[in-house]
């Protein structure tokens, strides 16, 4: 009897976590937060796109694509990468504590946010009758782009308020914010593009920015932050940092943009207009399957990284918990990608799309290794080490590029996927063997075991769906699916406490009703 009474005693005690098991927890917690954040961020966007194609038709469309590309590039120039640089050191300080170096350090970045915004506004206002001459060859958008100027300080001034919720890790409040900007932006662009079609673009866009403000302020002004008297040179010097590696990441990210127009023009110079549409199906696949994960863990990974950037040995314990993350979250929904694909073609494109098949199971097969080299590419960015940053994305970025060319020239979009999975195979090593020698990281036994065993199902499952084709990949890939999906659960469940997890937050939910 007494056995019994002290078992029961002994069970109710709840297991104290881990510092290990909390940060796992921490990772998985905001990865899917995130990544439902995003799948209603993709639903919003498909049915935004639905009504802007019923209410404007072919030619609305894109003039509202032009619009948006302008000012998403203007915007992009004008910022500086400020929002981006600066989370790191909102991190940097918010993990030390001291509330006066965290006044001073947001203080600092919501003048520049004023200053960002600004430079966007006034080029925009002078250049208008340019852009309208660029964009639409004639200057009958002069007006229109003049209004759109205001929508740079708007905007400026609603990403400074993410990026302070992004710096502190207020993760829940970013998230309602970004769920709600995107439901309320919606909401008020469906009855202006009925009513007004191609004239409610302009009053359209300008009201979303301003929604998103309003929406970011209402989550973010209940942050109590310390006054804090800086000068205006302080003030200068003290953003010149976040200016520096703000531009080389803006720097870095254009890059980007320019490799990915050249690969298109070459695709249509070589080969057809045809192939690039196959060849941007492919990717937005792809990118909807996997980048909403990607997107997700940014969001925790890259603040949590900065908060302990000088210490390597702390940095090489958390980038070996979030790849060990990424891998076990990515590989079931690779697998599943990689037997489906046809099906999924069907559903968001035509069959007229499925010779793109064979292209994004090669890109499957490479992205686990872009997992890899994404997470620890994050490290000298985490460390403020701007020119590492810069001449790595740029040297990755050539690597993409050559071989992408290349592997076009020689086998067509089949060539493509294999230079996917190629480049990224070496941009892998290259950014390991950066990271060894420059911050002394190394990847953990653990993570290896892990790593190895996800790959070679997931290769096994290419090799299935390459060689013997889909009625033999329907069978396989759903075997490989519950084998890697029960393996991914089980580890995360001894890591974690998962079930537990799960129970928690059912009761956390049941209790809030």
């Amino acid at each position: 009897m007494d056995f019994g009474l002290n078992l029961r005693n002994k069970t109710a005690q709840p297991k104290k976590m881990t510092d290990n098991q909390s940060s796992y927890r921490q990772i998985f917690k905001a990865t899917s937060l995130f990544g439902g954040v995003q799948v209603v961020g993709i639903l919003i966007s498909v049915i935004r796109s639905k009504f802007v194609a019923v209410f404007l038709g072919t030619t609305g469309v894109g003039i509202l694509s032009l619009f948006q590309s302008t000012t998403n590039l203007i915007g992009t120039l004008t910022s500086l990468g400020i929002d981006t640089s600066a989370v790191r050191d909102i991190s940097e300080a918010n993990g030390t504590n001291d509330t006066k170096r965290i006044a001073r350090v947001i203080t600092i970045f919501r003048r520049w946010i004023w200053v960002t915004g600004l430079l966007g506004t006034v080029l925009t206002f002078c250049m208008a009758p340019l852009l309208s001459k660029w964009t639409f060859g004639n200057r009958e958008y002069t007006m229109a782009f003049i209004w759109l100027s205001s929508t740079f300080l708007l905007g400026s001034l609603s990403t400074g308020q993410i990026t302070l919720l992004h710096g502190l890790q207020k993760l829940k409040q970013m998230a309602k914010a970004n769920i709600a900007g995107a439901v309320f932006g919606l909401l008020f662009s469906i009855p202006l593009y009925y009513k007004y079609g191609i004239k409610g673009i302009v009053p359209t866009m300008i009201l979303t920015t301003l929604t998103a403000l309003i929406i970011s302020w209402r989550y973010s002004h209940n942050i109590k932050i310390e006054k804090a008297t800086i000068s205006l040179k302080e003030t200068l010097s003290g953003g010149l940092g976040m200016v520096k590696l703000g531009i080389l990441i803006t720097l870095s990210s254009s890059i980007n943009l320019l490799v990915s127009y050249l690969v298109n023009i070459f695709i249509s110079r070589t080969g057809n207009l045809g192939d690039v549409g196959l060849y941007q199906a492919g990717w937005n696949i792809t990118n909807k399957y996997v980048g909403l994960v990607f997107t997700a863990m940014v969001v925790d990974y890259f603040p949590r990284l900065s908060k302990i950037n000088n210490d390597n040995l702390k940095v090489s314990e958390v980038v070996n918990q979030q790849s060990e993350i990424a891998i076990l979250i990515l590989s079931p929904i690779l697998i599943l990608l990689l037997s489906t694909t046809p099906i999924v073609i069907s559903i968001l494109y035509t069959k007229e799309f499925l010779p793109v098949v064979t292209f994004i199971e090669w890109v499957v097969l490479g992205i686990l290794f872009r997992a890899l080299a994404w997470t620890l590419g994050f490290i000298p960015l985490a460390k403020g080490d701007a020119k590492l940053y810069f001449w790595k994305e740029f040297l990755s970025s050539m690597i993409i590029l050559t071989s992408n060319l290349a592997g076009y020239y020689l086998g067509g979009l089949e060539g493509l996927g294999i230079s996917f999975a190629l480049s990224n195979f070496l941009i892998f090593f290259f950014m390991q063997w950066i990271c060894r020698h420059k911050y002394d990281f190394h990847f953990s036994y653990e993570f290896r075991k892990i790593f190895i065993f996800h790959f070679l199902l997931c290769l096994l499952a290419f090799l299935i769906t390459y060689r013997l084709g889909f009625p033999w990949a329907y069978a396989s890939g759903a075997i490989f699916f519950l084998i890697i999906g029960w393996h991914s659960w089980k580890t995360l469940d001894n890591k974690i406490n998962l079930k537990q997890l799960m129970i928690d937050i059912l009761k956390k939910k049941k209790n809030n009703k």
